[in-house]
């Protein structure tokens, strides 16, 4: 075979073999397995509305007060000779315990020269009162005619009697002024500051100390005007006071890492609005704050701790409460209906809060709600549904402590 023919032969043969094996592969192939479209509608959590009681919640804060404070105030003057173990800033102590001694000597002598005195006036004022016996006898006898009170020494008898209660006044006041070298404290209380002790000279009129009651104490709490409506304040009118019993209040701090409870009760409102806030203050009492069972872990209510406040208010039987989240500006939410379509419904909240909303009408128990965010929603929009079982908001338990 020529080299001219070899040339035309073999790139013919080598295309034949090309299209041999192309046709023999096509032939052997697998057939192509189709898969079904994929569904991409947005999978959403879905909360089943139901009716069922709920209290609202009004929520504030405020500062722990004492329901009394005062400055301790000697009435005389003197040397400080002793104090008690308790008068020290934070010591407690209870009503009637002497809590300061001034030394007693020259007011005890006081009370000797007093008596000294009074025994004195008794001994004129008997004295005045014989003679004036012995001078109305006598004037019966011999004299004649109306009888002068200078003769009869009536006179002389009204101006000892007159002198002798003078004296017994004056021992009193000595007596008192003895007693008030011990200071004594009025109430049961706590002793926020001192400013005298031992060896120091003090006068009546200067502090010597600042206590303050611990049978109860008071938190201040401001409430929004938009708030009232959902709580039922003692409110006071004139000519009559209000005896009925004030809304719970739970309060809350945290101290130490951990979170503390206690409890309270709204006892009166104050007369005045405020001119800059426009809300109304509550005023809550707690009592026996340092007791030792006052605290869930035995934490007192100290004067002066910031605690956040929880005030609970009327209560409805039949409320459908869903989460803040699953509003839609104020007046849409999200329904669900049971071809996992998307509705847009229009409700009537009678109130929303930070955590949840409490809907008047507009929802049926029982459907369902679209409780996920959705960047886009279209009328009638596809979704794929998962039911939860959840509360609506956790508003109305108290805050988890913790551990």
């Amino acid at each position: 075979m020529s080299e001219r023919r070899l040339k035309i032969i073999l790139p013919i043969g080598i295309l034949l073999l090309a299209i041999i094996i192309t046709v023999i592969m096509v032939k052997s192939r697998s057939p192509v397995k189709t898969r079904p479209a994929a569904d991409y509608a947005p999978l959403v959590r879905c909360l089943v509305v139901l009716p069922e009681p709920h209290q609202y919640i009004v929520h504030t804060q405020g500062t722990v007060t004492p329901r009394t404070e005062t400055s301790l105030v000697p009435e005389v003057s003197g040397r400080v000779v002793a104090i008690a173990e308790s008068f020290a800033s934070g010591g407690f102590f209870e009503k009637g315990d002497v809590l300061l001694t001034i030394d007693p000597r020259d007011y005890e002598l006081a009370v000797v020269v007093a008596r000294s005195q009074v025994a004195q006036a008794r001994v004129r004022m008997e004295m005045e009162k014989a003679q004036a016996e012995v001078a109305r006898a006598e004037w019966d006898e011999l004299g004649s005619g109306q009888n002068s009170p200078l003769a009869t020494r009536e006179l002389q008898v009204l101006e000892a009697t007159a002198a002798f209660e003078a004296a017994q006044a004056a021992l009193e006041q000595a007596e008192r002024s003895l007693a008030r070298a011990r200071i004594q404290a009025p109430f049961a209380g706590r002793v926020r500051r001192k400013t005298a002790d031992i060896g120091q000279y003090i006068t009546p009129g200067v502090s010597v100390a600042t206590i303050y009651a611990v049978d109860y104490v008071e938190v201040r709490l401001p409430i929004p005007d938009s708030e009232l409506a959902y709580l039922d304040l003692p409110i006071d009118y004139r000519g009559r006071n209000n005896t009925q019993d004030g809304p719970v209040v739970h309060l809350y701090a945290e101290f130490a890492g951990q979170l503390h409870r206690w409890f309270g009760r709204i006892v009166r409102v104050e007369g005045e609005i405020d001119l800059t806030s426009r809300m109304v203050h509550a005023v809550v009492q707690v009592d026996d704050p340092y007791g030792e069972g006052i605290s869930d872990k035995k934490l007192p209510l100290a004067v002066g701790m910031f605690v956040e406040a929880e005030v609970l208010g009327r209560v409805l039987e039949d409320a459908i409460v869903i989460p803040r989240t699953a509003m839609r500006g104020r007046e849409t939410v999200l329904v669900v209906d049971a071809s996992n379509r998307i509705i847009r419904q229009k409700v009537e909240p009678l109130r929303i809060s930070r955590g949840e909303a409490v809907i008047g009408s507009g929802l049926e128990p029982g459907v369902r709600i679209c409780i996920s965010p959705l960047e886009v929603v279209t009328d009638s929009m596809r979704v794929r549904a998962v039911n939860v079982d959840q509360p609506a908001s956790g508003e109305s338990n108290p805050p988890e402590e913790s551990p």
